[in-house]
């Protein structure tokens, strides 16, 4: 198990953590960011998988109709927008500046998951609803979308635990700068289900917006909407990982599909796909 990259990532993070050398005032800003962070990253995800499942019925916003269109259609936009626009190296900048003194760099990931929480739970709490229900699972529907529904997020967060689930929570931030260290960054990510296909994640978080069992027209926008930046999003994110990566880029994009699996097929570090 300890060969396990993914899981030798983790266990080396945590014993520097444990290990910190001494600093109050880096010890508690590590503490706190990593609190806050998780703490928000915990209400975002349980705030979205609540909303989508009735439908972004539960939605707090009390915009009347027709300027609930605008208003939802930019808590909509607001997500994918920044979310993209802070992985760029401008956007990076912006989180470097964001934590007090020599900090701001160490706690990149932190933030950068600190915000993208922020702005799931304005989208999902924020939202006012439309308060038309087309369609809900009932009785033996109920169970079988449920179990869908479950199975999504089981699988969105089995892809996180693949491509590094320090970086994807934010914890590689905070507990580098506990440990005074600078973050060292998950490598190109090829295990698990990376093997399969190279975008995991956007797959499992589409599957999520189409397997709720409550469907109305705040459900169908939520989930064409995000779906388009699902399918296309990551294309810049592989431009990006062409630069980083070069030719071992190149020849894994060649091997493994970019969001749908080939039966009988997966990525080996060989260069040659194992049928």
């Amino acid at each position: 198990m300890t060969d396990d990259p993914r899981i030798h990532r983790l266990t080396a993070l945590c014993k520097g953590a444990l290990a910190a050398p001494p600093g109050r005032t880096r010890i508690a800003l590590a503490l706190s960011a990593g609190a806050v962070c998780h703490l928000f990253f915990a209400a975002a995800i349980g705030s979205m998988a609540y909303s989508m499942f009735f439908g972004l019925t539960p939605g707090k916003g009390a915009v009347p109709y027709p300027w609930a269109l605008l208003t939802n259609a930019l808590l909509l936009l607001q997500f994918p927008l920044l979310h993209s626009l802070l992985l760029t190296a401008a956007g990076g900048r912006v989180l470097a500046r964001l934590a007090p003194g020599p900090h701001g760099a160490t706690l990149g990931t932190t933030s950068y998951a600190t915000i993208a929480s922020l702005q799931l739970l304005a989208l999902f709490w924020l939202w006012s609803p439309s308060g038309i229900v087309w369609w809900r699972a009932e009785g033996p529907l109920l169970l079988g979308f449920a179990t869908l529904y479950g199975l999504a997020y089981l699988l969105l967060v089995k892809a996180v635990f693949d491509a590094g689930v320090e970086l994807q929570s934010g914890a590689l931030g905070w507990l580098s700068l506990l440990a005074a260290r600078t973050p060292r960054f998950p490598d190109m990510p090829t295990l698990g289900l990376f093997r399969r296909l190279r975008q995991p994640i956007y797959l499992a978080f589409a599957l999520t917006l189409w397997t709720a069992p409550t469907w109305t027209p705040d459900q169908l926008a939520l989930a064409m909407s995000w779906t388009a930046y699902c399918l296309f999003a990551p294309r810049l994110k592989e431009q990006r990982s062409r630069r980083r990566y070069g030719e071992r880029w190149n020849s894994y994009r060649r091997q493994v599909p970019y969001m749908l699996p080939r039966p009988g097929k997966e990525f080996v570090d060989d260069g040659k796909p194992r049928a």
